[in-house]
């Protein structure tokens, strides 16, 4: 198991997934604090990696395509205050990061871990029902339906209809845009035989964002709506198929198929350094962790 404790949160890896959780800093972002603990598992990564800087470093997190409905739902634009896959370490702690990043490294290496993307979400988004207030209204979701809410902020136009309550299954998609500079930013649900270009401003499907501290918040609704859509890269009619591997038949099968994968992956290592593909220490450390599996 590898560990990394800072102020800006914790990193735990145990082989199969890495446990994040964000610290208790008044600085940690309201996004990250509300998301709380995210469990990633090790199928979910395409990779990892440790920068450092004089000040402080980063441990970095990046996903393979399609595993969260999180990023899928904000199209990669959290800033890093709000970014869950990114951890601030302190310069006395660079050891010990790049020892976590090695470690998840190898275990991807030696799971053979693919970095593409994946037709299905690994990650099961926010857990419903939940409620986010910003910009010109509140958003809320149960699972089945969003209710949307407007404040007295906004546009007549969009609040005279009052109340708005969409079906999950009436929408096709969602969008959070965060405020860039001079540009507001939205929540936007885009609903089955109602395409519009109207404004969020105007839109009564959408929630408008002014830049303001809670805007992150509306990501979260964003994310569990998402994760309850049919994944963007199945295929229309595919049902969703059971992605865990089958069981082996009792616990002795287990370890015996385990132990000769095990064994099969270090025959393919020790192709791989003969070959040149991997180096000395690519190769030690590698071998290090399937014997530390063994």
């Amino acid at each position: 198991m590898a560990e990394i404790i800072q102020k800006d949160g914790t990193w735990i890896f145990d082989g199969d997934a890495l446990r994040l959780t964000p610290g208790r800093d008044k600085n940690i972002s309201v996004l990250r604090r509300e998301l709380g603990e995210l469990v990633v598992p090790l199928a979910a990564l395409a990779g990892i990696s440790c920068e450092q800087g004089r000040k402080a470093g980063r441990l970095r997190l990046r996903l393979r395509d399609g595993a969260d409905p999180l990023l899928h739902a904000t199209g990669g634009r959290l800033t890093e205050p709000h970014d869950p896959y990114q951890l601030v370490v302190e310069p006395d702690r660079y050891g010990v990061a790049e020892y976590l990043t090695d470690e998840v490294r190898n275990a991807l290496l030696l799971d053979r871990v693919p970095a593409g993307p994946v037709t299905e979400y690994l990650l099961p988004g926010p857990a419903v029902p939940l409620s986010a207030s910003a910009g010109d209204g509140t958003a809320s979701f149960d699972g089945e339906r969003i209710r949307l809410e407007w404040n007295w902020k906004t546009e007549d136009a969009k609040a005279a209809a009052g109340t708005r309550t969409l079906a999950l299954a009436d929408v096709t998609g969602v969008q959070w845009q965060p405020a860039a500079g001079l540009d507001n930013g939205h929540l936007r649900f885009t609903v089955r035989n109602a395409p519009t270009k109207t404004p969020p401003k105007y839109d009564p499907n959408a929630v408008e964002l002014w830049g303001f501290k809670k805007d992150p918040l509306m990501a979260l609704v964003a994310a569990a709506v998402q994760a309850r859509l049919p994944h963007p890269a199945r295929p229309a009619g595919d049902a969703v198929r059971d992605a865990r591997p089958e069981l082996p038949s009792s616990p002795a099968a287990a370890a015996e198929d385990d132990h000769d994968a095990l064994l099969r992956r270090l025959r393919e290592l020790g192709e791989l350094h003969r070959t040149g593909v991997l180096t000395d220490d690519e190769f030690a450390l590698a071998k290090q962790a399937v014997l530390r599996r063994m």
